[in-house]
């Protein structure tokens, strides 16, 4: 308006919103109609209600949380996924019990963020349990959300990732608790096979909140601040007299190296989300596309006369076959999975002229590269993941 208006319609047009302005400067002190004081109430409510469910348990509890080397479960996902992309579902949906005064708390959200984002460009969904709220324990309402991202994952073909933070049910809704359990445990029976599903243990899980990442096809566990256990050392100790650390019972080295219950391990939570992005770029979106294909310049007529000395004459001296495999791989890019658990064989995936495929490969190093019960089982669990999703065997 502040420009030279040469054409009689704009100089009228300009004369209107000054006459317009004016009117409503005039108007500014004059109270706003009901409906509109209403929506503007509302508004704020909602506002309230949207930065609440943000901060979860609250400043306080957070604080607790990253004293304890962890970050919360909305930092997890910004680490996770793609800059800007994470849609969130149900955000201001909450808990419904009233018993033993659960009425009075009832925070926005019910201690889980879920929703959908990408990684890499790719379409994930995932949970995030959020332990500032009433210890990331499991509700009915808690339950509806993540099953409501894998019935969505399933529908359109993606990944589903869980970021497990919580310590079971909650014991106060009761029977309405394990139900939601049997429900999320249904949907991974029926994801099974048909998208890939991934687990990241990220605190003290016990109980309930470690039976579905168990059912899963990969986990991967952080150091020191993760465990997995049905049950926890004091009830250890009162029904057996047996003393025995959280990180004995259920720590990452103990799933990593004697049980094989978890894959993979990280030493914090930032390395946990990156190796979590690494893996998913190896597979496929759902059992129904082709693995993922990625340009490399690593050529196929690429020649490495270290080959030709790693495999000794003598076929009583053993030898790494993990770097063997590696020089075969494009950019010598191999993502063990289980590397300490039953090292006498390896299975991981790596590329091949871009394209991903499954290794199994006996170890040498290890036992003389023997099969043995936790080795079988191992080579056996690989193969058939990679089955279900198109993943050719090497």
């Amino acid at each position: 308006l502040g420009t030279e208006l040469s054409s009689p319609i704009m100089a009228g047009l300009a004369r209107s919103v000054r006459l317009f302005a004016r009117s409503s400067s005039s108007n500014a002190a004059l109270a706003a109609p009901p409906h509109l004081a209403k929506a503007a109430s509302v508004r704020r409510r909602l506002e309230e209600q949207v930065l609440a469910s943000q901060l979860g348990g609250g400043e306080q509890r957070i604080a607790s949380q990253h004293n304890r080397g962890k970050l919360t479960a909305r930092e997890r996902l910004e680490l996770f996924l793609d800059p800007g992309s994470f849609r969130e579902y149900d955000a201001l949906k909450a808990h419904r019990c009233i018993d033993f005064g659960m009425q009075e708390q009832v925070p926005p959200g019910d201690g889980v963020v879920t929703g959908h984002g990408l990684v890499d460009g790719r379409r994930v969904f995932v949970f995030s349990q959020d332990f500032t709220v009433f210890g990331g324990s499991l509700s009915e309402s808690h339950a509806e959300k993540i099953c409501k991202v894998m019935d969505q994952a399933m529908l359109v073909g993606a990944p589903v990732i869980g970021l497990n933070d919580s310590g079971g049910a909650r014991i106060q809704e009761g029977i309405a608790s394990l139900a939601g359990y049997a429900e999320v445990f249904q949907r991974n029976v029926e994801a099974s096979g048909v998208v890939p599903q991934l687990s990241v243990i990220m605190g003290p899980c016990a109980g309930g909140a470690v039976y579905s990442p168990a059912m899963t096809d990969f986990t991967m566990m952080v150091d020191h601040t993760s465990y997995m256990f049905v049950t926890g050392p004091e009830v250890v100790k009162t029904v057996t007299n047996e003393v025995i650390t959280a990180e004995e019972l259920g720590g990452s080295r103990t799933h990593t190296r004697t049980s094989g219950v978890a894959h993979l391990s990280a030493a914090n939570d930032l390395e946990a989300m990156s190796a979590l992005r690494r893996l998913v770029g190896f597979l496929p979106s759902s059992n129904r596309e082709p693995p993922p294909v990625r340009e490399t310049e690593d050529s196929r007529a690429r020649k490495d006369s270290a080959l030709d000395r790693i495999v000794p004459e003598d076929p009583n001296v053993p030898y790494d076959m993990g770097a063997l495999v590696r020089r075969v791989l494009d950019d010598r890019e191999l993502l063990e999975v289980s590397p300490s658990y039953a090292k006498n064989i390896i299975t991981g995936f790596g590329r091949m002229e871009g394209a991903t495929v499954g290794i199994v490969a006996n170890q040498p190093q290890e036992l003389a590269g023997c099969l043995d019960i936790d080795a079988s089982a191992k080579a056996a669990r690989f193969v058939r993941f990679c089955d279900c999703f198109n993943i050719p065997l090497l």
